[in-house]
């Protein structure tokens, strides 16, 4: 065969494989064997069949104050035989309530599973069954349960219910560790979406430890395994058959799937399972202080060569660490063994850890990293304490102070606190430090949002009590060439925080 033969015969095999690939199919050798089986991906049958008995649907209903009135919506007239008529007839049936001022029944549906079939103990969302009058649990044979509720957290969404195990066969689940998921892991989502009954949905998890602001302890697994209304309270399963996650929430802006769903991770809902089952609520470790993030500025401003942990606003006062053991300016980097790389991970650590068990947390204190032991108090108790003080209004305590005199700093205007400062700004009796009395528009302090009635307590970490306190702490800092000047600032009513203003 000549030369121009063969390149003949290449360029039609060229041109006949970019044909093939242009209609969707691929031209293979005969020596290669495709790596696809020709049936499609291994089933999920066995798995979802051993499953659905587990998982059942959460139907409440809940009698709310009746609407008629000018503004309620009449029932729409519908042509005879419309296969929207139950619906519309269930949604506006007793909806203005009768003339005794009844109200309406309001029914909603959700998910739930089994995880203790001897006890009857059935997990699902706290927002599927607030507020309902009743509860039943639908399962998947079609037996109905009546549910009592054992305890409910509003703050991880998650309620725990029981029904008679006795009045059906139970099926039951197990929590697995969602710990071990990575991205990309194949999951499946069981669950009641519109009320249609159980439905199976397989997809891998997206990301991990996704806070999408619902709440303090936010770790959510991402998913694209379909999730729509009605999910809500549902397992989400690794490919062991373990609830790896609680199906809770949706990104959607028509209510339905997008591939973008949120599900409670297990490590945190397990333990919370647990002390509802327990003791009806929950208890939660505490530490007493109050934390804001580590910013680049205020990294650099604590001569620490990252941003991380959380920074210690301010210590409660009566909580764990008010004798001293953790101050304000702390920057906590670990508790308990595990490293803290930003300040939504120690809340979630902390409410994790057991109430009065005596851990390690490392800190970073005026640029030098040291150990301290903290024995953990209890969050239900905390919150009473910590409201206690921000309802602080105690009165002036009468005592006069010099004449004022202000300064002008870094887009501030500064002034010593007396009782006239204090009348004018409501600065309570016990807040200390060099008060704000005006702030420049556009400046560095205007950008950090610093407010007049403000009262710097301490900057790079040093106490001030007057302006010629803060004007020698800024030109010493200036002097050591920082950039930033990290101040404290107290609130009118004491609560404290941290903000960083540049100093160019």
């Amino acid at each position: 065969m000549t030369s121009n033969t063969l390149l003949r015969v290449a360029r039609r095999t060229l041109v006949a494989g970019a044909a093939a690939l242009l209609v969707g199919t691929l031209v293979v050798p005969s020596t290669v064997t495709p790596t696809v089986a020709a049936d499609g991906p291994a089933s999920v049958a066995d798995l979802a069949q051993g499953l659905l008995g587990a998982v059942v649907n959460i139907s409440t209903s809940q009698t709310v104050k009746g609407t008629e009135g000018p503004g309620a919506v009449p029932m729409p007239q519908l042509p005879e035989g419309s296969p929207f008529q139950d619906f519309f007839d269930d949604f506006f049936k007793n909806r203005g309530g009768d003339k005794g001022g009844g109200g309406q029944k309001v029914q909603s549906l959700g998910s739930g599973f089994v995880i203790d079939a001897e006890q009857g103990i059935v997990v699902t969302n706290n927002h599927v069954i607030a507020d309902a009058d009743d509860i039943e649990v639908n399962f998947s044979d079609g037996v109905t349960l009546k549910a009592t509720l054992v305890g409910t957290d509003t703050k991880t969404d998650v309620a725990v219910l029981k029904v008679d195990p006795k009045g059906h066969k139970l099926a039951a689940v197990k929590f697995g560790d969602s710990t071990k998921m990575r991205v990309g892991d194949w999951v499946m989502a069981i669950g009641n979406p519109f009320g249609l009954g159980g439905t199976v949905t397989v997809g891998i998890v997206s990301a991990r430890n996704r806070d999408i602001n619902s709440g303090p302890y936010d770790d959510f697994i991402q998913t694209d395994a379909a999730i729509n209304r009605g999910n809500s309270g549902g397992p989400l399963f690794n490919s062991l058959g373990e609830v790896i996650g609680i199906n809770t929430a949706i990104i959607s802006p028509s209510g339905g799937s997008i591939g973008i769903g949120f599900s409670i991770p297990s490590q945190l809902a397990s333990g919370v399972v647990e002390q509802l089952r327990q003791f009806g609520e929950t208890r939660r470790g505490w530490l007493g202080v109050r934390i804001q993030p580590v910013t680049d500025d205020i990294a650099e401003s604590l001569g620490m060569a990252t941003a991380k942990g959380a920074l210690v606003a301010g210590v409660i006062k009566g909580g764990p660490v008010d004798n001293g053991t953790i101050l304000a300016g702390d920057v906590i980097i670990k508790f308990d063994g595990k490293d803290i790389h930003e300040m939504r991970d120690l809340p979630r650590v902390v409410a994790e850890s057991p109430v009065g068990k005596a851990v390690d947390v490392v800190i970073v204190r005026k640029g030098v990293e040291q150990t301290v032991k903290v024995t953990l108090g209890r969050l239900e108790d905390g919150e009473k304490l910590a409201s206690g003080e921000d309802g602080n209004t105690d009165e002036d305590n009468g005592d006069k102070a010099p004449a004022v005199s202000t300064a002008a700093v870094l887009g501030m205007t500064i002034g010593e606190l007396n009782d006239e400062t204090r009348t004018k700004f409501g600065i309570a009796a016990d807040v200390s430090g060099v008060v704000i009395t005006d702030v420049t528009k556009d400046s560095a302090a205007a950008e950090r949002g610093i407010q007049p009635g403000e009262v710097i307590t301490e900057i790079a970490q040093e106490s001030v009590a007057t302006p010629k306190d803060v004007m020698d702490r800024i030109g010493a800092l200036k002097e050591q060439g920082r950039k930033n000047a990290l101040l404290m600032l107290a609130s009118k009513t004491g609560e404290l925080r941290f903000v960083t203003i540049r100093m160019d």
